[in-house]
């Protein structure tokens, strides 16, 4: 069975993730969760309307009335959750080629699942699998079957909410290329980005159930950064699959990532007096430089594991507004429940237009990356003997650089990998740190197993 990661249940369409476990999973939800009404929208993939309708039918066999979004981005669900406070569920595996799918669960108030919550899942649908087609008793959230109709006005009412961030300011004088990544912005960011006075030119808003991420979108921003340089666009923007994180491409063509966005967004809201807390909530892989920018603008830098949860889970726990990860999943926890790439896109070029620089002097003015190097070494387990083993190499490499760079040790929360990164003021010597980590972490895996 598959398991829960951080971002609820991922794997191969019809093959890991098959109809059934989706209409078993749609009646744990429906358990667990409970609530008389559930949404469900979906992404662009050809396995999209099977599970979606394999979803729906275990909701709606509880006697739970099901709102179909149809094709929408995460954060158009997570929208719906908080704004009807009933749970949803969205049917994409993000940034993933379109042969994978997954289902992602909001609880009511369009938040993701508590940990003990997705253990109260994970053992129903433990349960119902079990037993089979046939176990499971009678519906157990209300008498009969629930309807599965049309959501009416849903992407609308989310489209109103993202321009209504900007609090009747506009993006009059921009000009952007926009990579929809054949996936769900198809539907709905070029419009909104038009109707706040943005220049918009689309890519890769063709969806054909196949092609959604592929050589596209945020996890291939090339073509993105060169119809930007050859139209002379101030700047680029580029989704996910289910365009829940940005990335954005200036106007020389150069990547700026989710640390550069949360820098340059944590600055103006500092300078404004808009940033509670004066603190930002980042993950461990955050780069340094970001630290480095925060520390000297007096903003404090929380410090999470990977994954969106856990920064939400601070930025609520500490009454903050702003945090994200270096992969463009943002959070503006007073605008939204969860990462959104249109509404980050937006926050980001109303930095631009209230400022009045481009968005390569924005970018380099709010933090200097310093460069990573990132390498895993597959083990033959989660064996923490190893990572003990390190400690010595890792302590000589730490003195080694000093106040200047950073190393992280992490442990793969899904396969038998340790990951090794390090940051220092070089591309040379981040690589050096981490091939001297690489070649020990080897040894005491007995040989050479790179992941």
């Amino acid at each position: 069975m598959l398991k829960f990661g951080t971002d609820g249940v991922r794997g191969v369409a019809n093959s890991e993730l098959t109809p059934e476990l989706a209409l078993a999973l749609g009646r744990a939800a429906a358990r667990v969760l409970r609530g008389a009404r559930f949404a469900v929208g979906r992404d662009t993939r050809r396995s999209g309307p099977l599970l979606e309708a394999a979803l729906s039918a275990g909701l709606a066999a509880e006697g739970v009335d099901v709102a179909s979004l149809g094709v929408v981005p995460t954060p158009a669900v997570a929208w719906w959750s908080d704004t009807e406070a009933a749970p949803a569920a969205m049917v994409s595996a993000s940034h993933n080629p379109f042969g994978d799918n997954g289902i992602k669960l909001f609880s009511a108030g369009g938040r993701k699942l508590a940990d003990d919550v997705e253990e109260a899942l994970e053992a129903e649908l433990a349960r119902l699998l079990a037993e089979g087609p046939n176990g499971g008793g009678a519906a157990r959230t209300g008498a009969g079957v629930g309807a599965v109709t049309p959501a009416v006005g849903a992407l609308d009412g989310y489209a109103a909410s993202v321009a209504a961030s900007l609090a009747g300011r506009r993006l009059d004088g921009l000009s952007a290329v926009v990579d929809c990544a054949h996936g769900s912005a198809s539907v709905v960011a070029p419009g909104v980005l038009r109707d706040l006075g943005v220049e918009v030119e689309v890519l890769h808003a063709e969806p054909d159930g196949t092609n959604i991420n592929a050589g596209c979108g945020s996890t291939h921003p090339d073509a993105l950064a060169a119809a930007v340089m050859s139209r002379g666009a101030d700047v680029g923007i580029a989704f996910d699959g289910d365009a829940d994180r940005v990335l954005l491409v200036d106007e020389a063509g150069a990547l700026v990532d989710g640390d550069q966005i949360i820098a340059l967004c944590a600055l103006d809201r500092h300078d404004r007096g808009v940033l509670p807390g004066d603190a930002v909530v980042v993950t461990v892989m955050t780069n340094l430089g970001f630290r480095l920018a925060m520390e000297k603008s007096g903003i404090e830098v929380v410090e999470t594991a990977v994954g969106d949860r856990y920064v939400l889970e601070a930025l609520e726990s500490r009454g903050l507004a702003l945090g994200g990860e270096q992969s463009g999943h943002v959070i503006f926890r007073d605008l939204a429940t969860t990462g959104d790439g249109l509404l980050t896109a937006v926050q980001a070029l109303d930095v631009v237009v209230r400022s009045g620089w481009p968005l390569a002097a924005l970018a380099g003015e709010a933090m200097t990356r310093l460069p990573q190097v990132l390498r895993n070494v597959r083990v033959r387990e989660r064996d923490p003997a190893i990572l003990r083993g390190l400690a010595p190499v890792l302590a000589a490499v730490e003195a080694r650089l000093g106040s200047s760079g950073r190393v992280l040790l992490r442990p793969s929360g899904t396969e038998p990998l340790i990951r090794i990164m390090a940051e220092a003021p070089t591309e040379a010597e981040a690589d050096a740190a981490v091939s001297e980590l690489v070649a020990e972490a080897e040894r005491l895996a007995g040989g050479p197993r790179r992941g």
